[in-house]
């Protein structure tokens, strides 16, 4: 009999809310200023499925798939929190992220290649590439601290949080309550600050590759590999979730594991109620989006 795939399922924090995503389905719960629970569903788009068995090129369609899925499900919670004459237009929406995709280009990309290139320069016995990822990391850490500081961003972890305890009451087969999903813990190997240190270490032996100097062609080797980076890291990350069994690769992953300190806080009962609001609509979804499949089967076999 061959070997069932478990059924991996993420999220993203967002505004007073969590983002859960399945196979076919994804929904956002948010908790409106009078305490209820809004929650929207919707269908997957499929465009990166017919990638799903290319390497590499899978991590970079899931990846452009997830931020669109994220950035509609920001600006729907924020909304949420907003009069209805008040409403943010995605267009308004999308106009913020191209300029913080902007301002996180210069942040992470930019900045770190030409620090590296002057420090590997000066110091002959630290390689560009390496100070480069040095200098990435501690521009990464010392952002999210700071901005670890605004009240709002806090709650947004507390949010990351209690979606990393959901996914895992759900993985470890515990009930769907607050009070059990408490008892796990904020760290969770999928996460996508786990993601985001891989892509530093991954990007570190891939620029090794290539050692220019230039300024100009520096830069835009960062940005045009991008997509590689990326791709690669999620094959990493992946090859990392079905092989956490093994000690070596829970020793890899101890770092991101660490990492996430800094991006989750301990939530509260009633963020983790949002959460599980959120994977039980998915988990819903996805049960009638299978006996819709094998229905339809059924009826192309007769």
């Amino acid at each position: 009999m061959a070997k069932t795939e478990p059924r991996y399922f993420g999220g993203q924090a967002v505004i007073e809310g969590v983002m859960m995503r399945g196979a076919n389905t994804w929904a956002v719960a948010a908790r409106k200023e009078n305490g209820d629970i809004a929650l929207t569903v919707h269908d997957v788009p499929r465009w990166s499925e017919k990638y799903r068995h290319f390497p590499v090129v899978r991590g970079i369609t899931a990846l452009g798939e997830s931020m669109s899925l994220g950035y509609r499900a920001l600006t729907w919670s924020a909304n949420q929190q907003l009069p209805s004459d008040q409403q943010v237009p995605e267009k308004t929406m999308g106009w913020t992220v191209v300029f913080a995709m902007g301002f996180f280009a210069a942040l992470f990309l930019i900045i770190p290649a030409l620090a590296g290139r002057d420090i590997g320069g000066t110091w002959e016995f630290l390689p560009g590439p390496l100070a480069e990822g040095a200098v990435r990391l501690a521009i990464f850490i010392g952002y999210i601290v700071l901005i670890g500081l605004i009240k709002d961003i806090r709650r947004v972890f507390q949010y990351h949080g209690a979606e990393h305890k959901t996914i895992a009451a759900y993985e470890n087969g515990a009930e769907l309550t607050p009070e059990a999903a408490q008892r796990f813990t904020t760290a969770h190997v999928r996460c996508g600050t786990n993601f985001m240190l891989t892509v530093m270490v991954v990007a570190i032996a891939v620029y090794t590759f290539l050692p220019i100097e230039d300024p100009l062609p520096l830069v835009l080797s960062r940005v045009v590999l991008i997509p590689v980076v990326a791709g690669l890291s999620y094959e990493v990350i992946r090859l990392a979730a079905k092989n956490m069994h093994r000690a070596i690769v829970r020793m890899l992953m101890k770092p991101g594991l660490w990492l996430q300190r800094l991006t989750t806080r301990q939530p509260t009962l009633d963020q983790l109620e949002v959460a599980i609001a959120s994977l039980r609509a998915v988990l819903s979804a996805e049960e009638v989006a299978e006996v819709d499949g094998r229905r339809a089967l059924a009826t192309a076999a007769a």
